[in-house]
């Protein structure tokens, strides 16, 4: 006599994972990790985002580990973020251990080693109650949601969805030849071109029905495309996808440019949002004010416009950069409560406060805000 089949249980009614923008009241975030992260070795497609005098470190220095005392400081201001998010009532997750030192290949390419997890941001997209692994631009960067697959799994289990963007190629004919960054005015120029899907999940800023994606180094019009498409055919007209294009002369992500902060307030970078799209017009739309960070900070992956990457708790609350006094006097007199943390040391590892953490729930459901 066969065995009867095994019935699945039942999904709960409340999905793990709820994400719909970028300030709903947060109940749960994956904070990244700096542990065994080691300098990314040179490849094509640093040649857009990157900035020049760190290119010799890339070139000759990939796939070491970064020097102990900087990756130290780094690391203290991160567990210093997480054990603030939990003293504001947030649960905190982090990323398994990997070990980024190893090489490895696909029929087209090698790579000495990874990059880490210290940016969770980067690799996944959480809307609504799915969770989406993005194709991301850097071969470096190929496996790096083996870090979060334990996470990815048990959310699963408990019902949140759950998918794979097509796995890029990364092919040499992704990426222009002898590519030269742009200049000021010079828009639409990037390292990669429309040979397939790519985007990173920090290309992509939420802001209920509407999603705004950035054209960069990092993400390509296929890419915003792939995403209109598969959200369309899940959703049908329930999200709408803008494409954005800004003058940056090194693209890469979204969300030290653009970012709506709660309903009716957006914060943007004084130069390259060169036109506010008209869906905005009724919105408070405020520039950024020169940042702090001292010029001694190396930077590695980012510009000193890491003062735009807060990270919202709620409408109100908003995590933000100590040291950061002009912003931090900004957001109070658009009606915001800042808590300032450093985290100027975790800047140099490529990003701040949004990069470093993935939302995975916040109360709140999904509204069109326009």
């Amino acid at each position: 006599m066969r065995p009867a089949p095994i019935q699945p249980e039942p999904l709960p009614a409340r999905s793990p994972v709820n994400i719909h923008n970028e300030w709903d009241p947060l109940e749960e975030i994956i904070v990244g990790s700096l542990e065994g992260m080691v300098i990314p070795p040179w490849e094509p497609g640093m040649a857009g985002p990157m900035y020049e005098p760190h290119f010799p470190l890339f070139k000759t220095q990939g796939g070491k580990p970064w020097p102990a005392e900087l990756a130290r400081k780094a690391e203290q201001e991160l567990e210093g973020l997480a054990r603030v998010l939990e003293a504001e009532g947030v649960k905190v997750r982090r990323p398994a251990k990997v070990d980024w030192s190893k090489n490895f290949s696909s029929p087209d390419w090698s790579s000495p080693s990874g990059l880490g997890a210290a940016n969770p941001r980067d690799s996944l997209l959480v809307i609504g109650n799915e969770i989406i692994e993005t194709p991301m631009a850097w071969r470096s960067r190929y496996f790096e949601t083996l870090a979060f697959k334990p996470l990815l799994k048990e959310y699963w289990a408990a019902g949140a969805g759950w998918i794979s963007a097509p796995r890029p190629q990364l092919h040499d004919d992704l990426y222009e030849k002898d590519f030269v960054q742009p200049k000021k005015g010079e828009l639409g120029k990037f390292v990669i071109n429309d040979h397939e899907p790519i985007f990173d999940a920090a290309d992509v800023i939420k802001c209920g029905r509407d999603i705004f994606m950035g054209l960069s180094s990092t993400c390509n019009h296929a890419g915003v495309e792939w995403l209109r498409r598969y959200l369309r055919d899940r959703h049908g007209d329930t999200y709408r996808v803008h494409e954005l294009l800004f003058d940056d002369q090194h693209p890469m992500h979204i969300d030290a440019t653009f970012y709506p902060l709660a309903p009716g307030k957006l914060l943007v970078h004084p130069e390259r949002v060169v036109k506010v799209p008209e869906i905005f017009k009724d919105w408070d739309v405020f520039r950024a004010p020169e940042p702090h960070i001292p010029d001694e900070h190396p930077l590695y992956f980012s510009s000193k416009w890491m003062n735009l990457n807060v990270l919202m708790l709620d409408e109100k609350r908003v995590i933000a950069t100590q040291g950061e006094e002009r912003t931090l006097e900004l957001l109070k007199k658009k009606g915001f409560e800042p808590i300032p943390i450093p985290f100027w040391n975790f800047n140099n590892f490529g990003g701040s406060f949004h990069c470093a953490t993935l939302d995975i729930r916040r109360q709140g459901s999904l509204q069109s805000y326009f």
